[in-house]
Parts: C-alpha cells; sequence; structure tokens
C-alpha cells in the first residue's frame, strides 16, 4: 500500500492537470495554457480518475497516521468525493453556461505579473486558441438553461470579449514579439464570444418561459449542503440556529439603533437609524478610493489592537472586472498558495451597471453608504480574506493538500468573526456597529434563503419581504440577493454556518494565550474546515 504523501501528491497532482483553472487559481502555473475540457470523452476520462483516487484513499487507515496526515486525508478524500458528486450529480456543465466563462481563467494571466510577459502571453495565447473549441463544446453540452444563468451569461461572457480587448494590449505591449502568436486568437477568441452570446440570446428571444427551474430540491441541495459545509450541523439544526440567531440579532440591532435616534427599540427606530447612516454614500467615482481608506484605518486599528499578526503583502483596490459580474458586490482575489511570485491580493468592487435608472442607483448606495463600505473593507480585507489567505498561504504541509481542499465555511467564517471582532472593539464607532448588526442579519437570511429557496420553493415575493423586512435591506440589494439565490445553491449557507463554528473556536481561546497568538494560530493551519481546525489545535 502506498504511503500517504506519496498517494496524496499523486492525486492531488491529477487534479491539477484535469482541472486547469483549479491550478491556477492555487498558483500552479504549468497548465495555464489550457481550458478545461468537458467534451463527453475528457467528463468520462475525468469521471474514471476521480473514482480511482476515491478508491485508493479509502484503503488506508486514517489511524496508522499522525494528526496532520489524518486531516489532510479527510480533506483530499472530502475534495475528491465533492468532485465526483458534483460531475456525476449536479452536472452543471450540462445546464449552466457560467460554468463554461473563459475570464475568470483568462483575468489572472493578464491581471498578475507572475512571470514574465512573454511567458504570460504564450500562456495567454494557448487559452485564447482554446476558446472556440471549448464553446462549440459548451453549445452542444448545454440542454434546457435556467433563464436567469443564461441572462447572466450574457453579460459575463461579453465581459469576457471586453477583457480581451481592453486588457490584453497592455500585455502585448510588453512584449511586442509576441503579437503575431496571439492575435490571431485573440481575433478568433472575440468572434467565438459574440457567437456564443448571440446564441444565448437567441435561445432567450425563442423561448420567454424560465427554462430549467435553477432550484435544487431538497434532496440534491442537502447532499450538495453536505459536500460543502463538511460539517456535523445538518439542515433542519442549520435552520433552526438562523432563525434563533435571526431574533437575537434583531434585538441587538434594535437597541443599537436607539442609541443612534433614541425613541422605542423597535423596528422603526432601526429605520430611522438606517436612513441616517445611508445618507452619507459615495458614488461610482468614489467607491474604490473609499474602499482604500477604509482598509488604511482597518490596518491601524488592527495593529493597534494587537489582534493579528499583520504582512507585508501587497492588496490592490479595484473595480470589479465586467467578466465576474452579477452574482457578488465584491469579492477577495488572492494570490494561491502555490504561487511563488510577489503578486498582489486584489479586493474588488462592483461599480453600478451604466443602465441602471437613478434612482437604483442610489438605492445601491443607500445599501453600500460609506460605514458599510467599511464593515466591507474589513471582510474582504482587514483582517477578513486579504490578511486571513496571506497567512494561509505561509502554511508548510507535508502535501498540497491544504492548497487545493480550501473550506468555504472557514474563509468565510474568519471574515464575518472578523466583521464582529472589529465592531466589538470600536472600529468605526456606532454607525460600523449598525451595519456591522445588518450584515449579521443578512448573512443569517443568507443560509435561510439557500435552504428555503432551494428545498421548499420560497417564493420571490416572499424572500424580498424576509430580506427587506427582518433584514431591512434595500429593495436593490434584496433583487440582487434573490438573483444570486438562485445562480448558486449551498454557497449562501457557508457564511451563517462558517461565522458560527470560527467564532466557537475563537471563545475557546486558552487561559494564557493572547488574542493575536491564538488568531495567528487559527490562521496558521492554511483554511481547513472549522471541525478539523478544532483537532489541529487540540481543542
Amino acid at each position: 500500500m502506498e504511503e500517504f504523501g506519496v498517494l496524496a501528491e499523486r492525486v492531488v497532482e491529477a487534479l491539477l492537470e484535469s482541472r486547469p483553472g483549479v491550478a491556477t487559481a492555487a498558483g500552479d502555473h504549468r497548465f495555464d495554457s489550457r481550458l478545461p475540457d468537458f467534451s463527453v470523452d475528457a467528463v468520462a476520462a475525468d469521471r474514471v480518475m476521480l473514482s480511482d483516487a476515491a478508491n485508493a484513499l479509502s484503503e488506508l487507515d486514517p489511524d496508522s497516521l499522525d494528526v496532520d496526515e489524518q486531516v489532510d486525508h479527510a480533506l483530499l478524500a472530502s475534495f475528491v468525493d465533492r468532485e465526483l458528486f458534483e460531475l456525476t450529480e449536479i452536472r452543471s456543465h450540462e445546464w449552466d453556461p457560467l460554468h463554461h466563462n473563459p475570464g475568470p481563467l483568462l483575468h489572472p494571466l493578464l491581471a498578475r505579473s507572475y512571470a514574465p510577459a512573454e511567458v504570460r502571453l504564450t500562456q495567454v495565447a494557448g487559452r485564447l486558441a482554446a476558446v472556440p473549441d471549448a464553446l462549440a463544446t459548451a453549445r452542444a453540452t448545454l440542454r434546457d438553461m435556467p433563464r436567469i444563468h443564461a441572462e447572466t451569461a450574457v453579460g459575463q461572457f461579453t465581459g469576457t470579449a471586453a477583457l480581451i480587448r481592453d486588457e490584453l494590449p497592455g500585455l502585448i505591449a510588453q512584449a511586442p514579439g509576441g503579437f503575431d502568436e496571439v492575435e490571431p486568437a485573440a481575433t478568433a477568441a472575440i468572434a467565438a464570444l459574440d457567437e456564443f452570446v448571440a446564441w444565448l440570446r437567441a435561445g432567450l428571444a425563442a423561448d420567454a418561459g424560465p427554462g430549467r427551474d435553477p432550484r435544487l430540491g431538497r434532496r440534491r441541495w442537502e447532499a450538495r449542503l453536505w459536500h460543502t459545509l463538511d460539517s456535523e450541523l445538518g439542515a433542519a439544526e442549520i435552520q433552526r440556529r438562523a432563525w434563533a440567531n435571526l431574533d437575537r440579532v434583531t434585538a441587538e440591532i434594535r437597541a443599537a439603533a436607539v442609541e443612534l435616534v433614541g425613541g422605542p427599540a423597535d423596528d422603526e427606530a432601526v429605520r430611522r437609524a438606517l436612513d441616517v447612516l445611508a445618507a452619507e454614500h459615495p458614488d461610482d467615482s468614489t467607491i474604490v478610493e473609499l474602499a482604500g481608506v477604509s482598509l488604511d484605518e482597518a490596518t491601524d486599528f488592527v495593529r493597534t489592537h494587537d489582534l493579528v499578526t499583520l504582512v507585508d503583502d501587497r492588496c490592490v483596490i479595484q473595480e470589479m472586472p465586467e467578466f465576474a459580474r452579477g452574482v457578488a458586490v465584491a469579492y477577495c482575489d488572492s494570490p494561491g498558495p502555490l504561487e511563488t511570485a510577489a503578486v498582489p491580493t486584489f479586493y474588488c468592487i462592483a461599480p453600478t451597471p451604466a443602465d441602471w435608472s437613478a434612482g437604483r442607483v442610489d438605492s445601491f448606495y443607500r445599501e453600500y453608504n460609506d460605514h458599510m463600505v467599511r464593515n466591507l473593507t474589513v471582510h474582504e480585507a482587514m483582517p477578513g480574506h486579504f490578511l486571513q489567505l496571506a497567512h494561509a498561504r505561509r502554511h508548510v504541509g507535508g502535501t498540497r493538500v491544504r492548497a487545493l481542499a480550501r473550506s468555504g465555511p472557514f474563509v468565510e467564517g474568519w471574515a464575518v468573526y472578523a466583521e464582529e471582532l472589529m465592531a466589538g472593539l470600536g472600529f468605526g464607532g456606532l454607525p460600523v456597529r449598525l451595519q456591522q448588526l445588518k450584515m449579521q442579519l443578512r448573512m443569517t437570511i443568507n443560509a435561510l434563503l439557500d435552504q428555503l429557496v432551494h428545498a421548499e420553493d420560497l417564493p420571490e415575493a416572499e424572500a424580498m419581504a424576509l430580506m427587506t423586512g427582518r433584514g431591512f435591506q434595500e429593495e436593490g440589494e434584496a433583487a440582487g440577493k434573490w438573483r444570486r439565490s438562485l445562480l448558486t445553491s449551498t454557497q449562501l449557507s457557508t457564511y451563517f454556518v462558517g461565522y458560527s463554528e470560527v467564532a466557537e473556536i475563537a471563545a475557546a481561546r486558552p487561559d494564557g494565550v493572547s488574542v493575536r497568538d491564538w488568531h495567528d494560530a487559527m490562521l496558521a493551519q492554511d483554511c481547513p474546515p472549522p471541525r478539523h481546525l478544532r483537532t489541529l489545535l487540540g481543542i
């Protein structure tokens, strides 16, 4: 029988080679000239590879391994099982056009200087050359798409074409000798993207119905939730805890609102307080600058309160690329744990679309006001994702398992815990505290939406009432989250479940251990699921 380290490296290598997007995201650039292959033969071969890996891992006795190896074994087995489940049960490549968007695989090659421009240009040319065949495969594979996915894909694929037009010339200027290699591939890729968008639009025009129901249904949603969370908490317990947390946080935000505007501690006080804060907001021309100021403020606060060890990595704040818009308002794009070059993290924020009405824009910036942006920056950057993932990249393990098998609940759970930690210590004063509590309500409702939409057929009107009523969300924010609940499944549950578990670990800080040292210890193991982090920390 193979030793675990040898087997783990063999399985990781097979996963990296078969998933070029995963490899690029992890910081392994050996496969940067490839796109994923969703042809029938490639999917069949992938299934065999995953099944063989699952069988080989199941033959190992975890009790014969040390603690770190036991965790890595569990993480790798879970990763393989999840990929196999996605390939055989969910089969997103057969109905979700977003699954075929080459934009996320092109952007890091253009945006990050991880290698000389000549090398990156050759890799970009390889991926661009693969676009026509990849999209032809997508057209042959996709059937019965949900209308909301097809509509979102029109915007994202249009954004990918714009990415090539707008960003590629800058890379060519650094390596003009590569023009003859990349220009034909770029022209063909843009033509293929335009053709694909036209195909999507024709399908939308020909069928005015909703298409395939994007809701997974109870059985498939619960199965996917189990794979996503890797937690001992089941769906029923998560829903019970979420309703209880909603009541708890409602009482807290009412009390905080009274501090700001006075009067009885009721929902009307909360709305008046939030209205006061909503009036102080950025616009499309200032939101990125405000995020930069907020990052400096948050960094100084973390340093002053000695909350966690800071790093000297760069964080660049920028507008979200068009190809990525339509699902979330902001995200953190961090270098992968296998990255060896000194490249920055991107904290991306989406400005309002050019075709939005003035009223919709105003609603957006009432939601993402000055104080909410400060709280958002805590989540996405400091001491949230940016700092957390910088610590994670410094983990050195016996295998590359944790570079692939990162836990969404831990990543999101830490960021939500960071919001609560910072606001509780006074960052941004009462205004940020109110916004943080509002985000707690949103996070909790996210978990409820995820389950109620996919497993209990929650109607849109009831979802909107829950978000605008119990969550005090602006109409535009609620509408966007309704779309996200249909475009994704189980990811919206990671925030609440992850926060619940990470906060419990933070509260288990041993006597005599400083806050900073305990936070450092929590972040030093890369990003395992919280239940495994407890094992690694000896809790």
